[in-house]
């Protein structure tokens, strides 16, 4: 009896791991599909739970990335992108994304300083034509 109820166990044991298993892929795929019907929060929502299954998951990182991309939230894509790379540094998609927001973030700097400069050039000109008129 305490070998069968043994069996019994390590069997019911096998069985809900199994399921546990198969629950993580259900919430990355319910997730994806939520993702690809632009249901955002619902999606988010669901790769968070895959991500609590499996905090090594880059894939669900990387989806929250897009969602956070779409809400345009950069600092948290920035940090779910840094996530994915952590756990898969070759994650070509996840690279091409931190790519665009580092070239996105150079070219508000360039615009900035030519802003400032193109601020200082007509200061100065319209000071030497209030000067040129009052003579």
């Amino acid at each position: 009896m305490i070998k069968f109820t043994k069996i019994l166990f390590y069997l019911l044991f096998i069985l809900s791991l199994s399921e546990l298993a198969h629950t993580k892929e259900n919430f990355f795929n319910e997730g994806v599909k939520l993702f690809k019907n632009k249901k955002f929060d619902d999606a988010k929502f669901s790769f968070e739970r895959s991500i609590v299954f499996n905090p090594k998951h880059a894939n669900s990182y990387l989806y929250l990335a897009k969602i956070y991309k779409e809400k345009e939230d950069q600092k948290k894509e920035e940090k779910n992108l840094e996530t994915t790379l952590l756990i898969d540094p070759k994650n070509e998609e996840a690279i091409l994304m931190l790519m665009e927001i580092g070239i996105k973030k150079l070219i508000t700097l360039k615009s900035k300083s030519y802003l400032r400069g193109l601020q200082k050039f007509v200061k100065i000109y319209v000071m030497r034509t209030k000067r040129f008129y009052r003579t």
